[in-house]
C-alpha cells in the first residue's frame, strides 16, 4: 500500500506541476489547466488518505500535518476558482490566474518536500 500511495502522490506532484507552469507558459487559464489541477487535487487526496491509513491516523497535529491540510485545501480552492475563472466571460482574470497558481504550488510543495524528508528520515507514515 505504502508504495501505491507513494505513487499516487508522486502523480499528483506530476499533474500539479505540469498544470501550474504550462498555465503560467501559456499566459492564459484554459480548460486542460483546469483538468490537471483537479487531477493533481484528486491524486493528492488519494495518496493522502492512503497515508493516512498506512499512519492508523487521520491527522497529526505536527509541521507536516499541518502544512500538509492546508495544502489540500489550498488545492481544492485553487481548482474551485479556477474553475469558476475559466467558466467567466472576462479575459483580465484569466491572464492574471497564474499568479495563484504559482502561490498555491509553492505552498503546496512544503508538505511534499517535509513528506518525503521525514519519510526517508523514518518519520514517516507508521511511524
Amino acid at each position: 500500500m505504502l508504495t501505491g500511495a507513494i505513487v499516487i502522490i508522486s502523480l499528483a506532484f506530476v499533474f500539479y506541476t505540469t498544470a501550474v507552469w504550462w498555465e503560467k507558459g501559456a499566459g492564459m487559464l484554459r480548460g486542460r489547466h483546469i483538468l490537471l489541477f483537479w487531477l493533481g487535487f484528486a491524486c493528492d487526496s488519494v495518496g493522502t488518505s492512503l497515508m493516512a491509513k498506512i499512519a492508523g491516523q487521520f491527522f497529526r497535529f505536527d509541521f507536516h500535518g499541518i502544512t500538509g491540510l492546508l495544502a489540500i485545501a489550498l488545492m481544492l480552492l485553487h481548482a474551485l476558482w479556477g474553475t469558476l475563472v475559466h467558466a467567466g466571460k472576462k479575459a483580465e482574470p484569466k491572464l492574471r490566474f497564474h499568479a495563484f497558481s504559482v502561490f498555491v504550488w509553492a505552498l503546496w510543495l512544503i508538505p511534499y518536500v517535509s513528506g518525503i524528508i521525514f519519510g526517508m528520515s523514518g518519520g514517516g507514515a507508521g511511524k
